[in-house]
């Protein structure tokens, strides 16, 4: 009897279906940075919170001297563990004291990327999130074989191109789904 090997959806996007319960969530499209055996771990990337990269960098290098641009970049609540600590998701293939890398982007969670940042070399695609989203063994695959997630292969345009306010409705697009139109009552037949 062979086995059927497991489905893991790193590098996909997981969008919220509209009777997603639990309220962290509701109207979230989340970046999956890993999904294996032990878990699963993302970053919402469509709920930007009232910070900006000054806050932040006025938090770890007061004095610090910011073009516009810069300074206005926005930090996003990128889910409810965590929260006080810093993810700069971005491409390229520069490495930072504490990137990892995700195969067409990386994950860095050191201050000296937003040092770079600052300074102006950075990475020029960047999505910076205070928080994560975490699932334990296991806990990913049985709420999607309950259909509260959708996920479809992440796109870059719409990670680092689209107004955050219109992330999520052109990721449900991509598998051809207008989520405007789907209710948000679950029930059974």
């Amino acid at each position: 009897m062979s086995q059927t090997k497991p489905n893991y959806l790193k590098h996909h996007f997981l969008i919220a279906m509209p009777h997603m319960a639990d309220p962290r969530f509701v109207n979230s499209l989340i970046y999956l940075c890993d999904h294996n055996e032990d878990g699963a771990m993302g970053l919402v990337i469509n709920q930007p919170s009232d910070l900006h990269l000054a806050d932040i960098l006025e938090q770890l290098q007061p004095a610090v001297d910011l073009p516009g641009k810069v300074a206005s970049f926005p930090v996003y609540n990128g889910g409810p563990v965590q929260t006080e600590r810093g993810f700069v998701l971005h491409r390229g293939p520069e490495q930072w004291e504490a990137s990892m890398d995700l195969g067409q982007l990386q994950l860095t969670t050191s201050r000296d990327i937003l040092l770079d940042m600052a300074h102006g070399i950075g990475p020029s695609e960047v999505l910076l999130a205070l928080g994560y989203a975490g699932w334990d063994a296991g806990q990913l695959d049985q709420e999607l074989a309950e259909n509260v997630w959708l996920s479809c292969p992440a796109d870059l345009h719409i990670l680092f191109e689209l107004p955050s306010e219109e992330r999520l409705l052109a990721a449900a697009r991509s598998l051809g789904i207008d989520l405007r139109l789907l209710t948000s009552q679950a029930g059974h037949a």
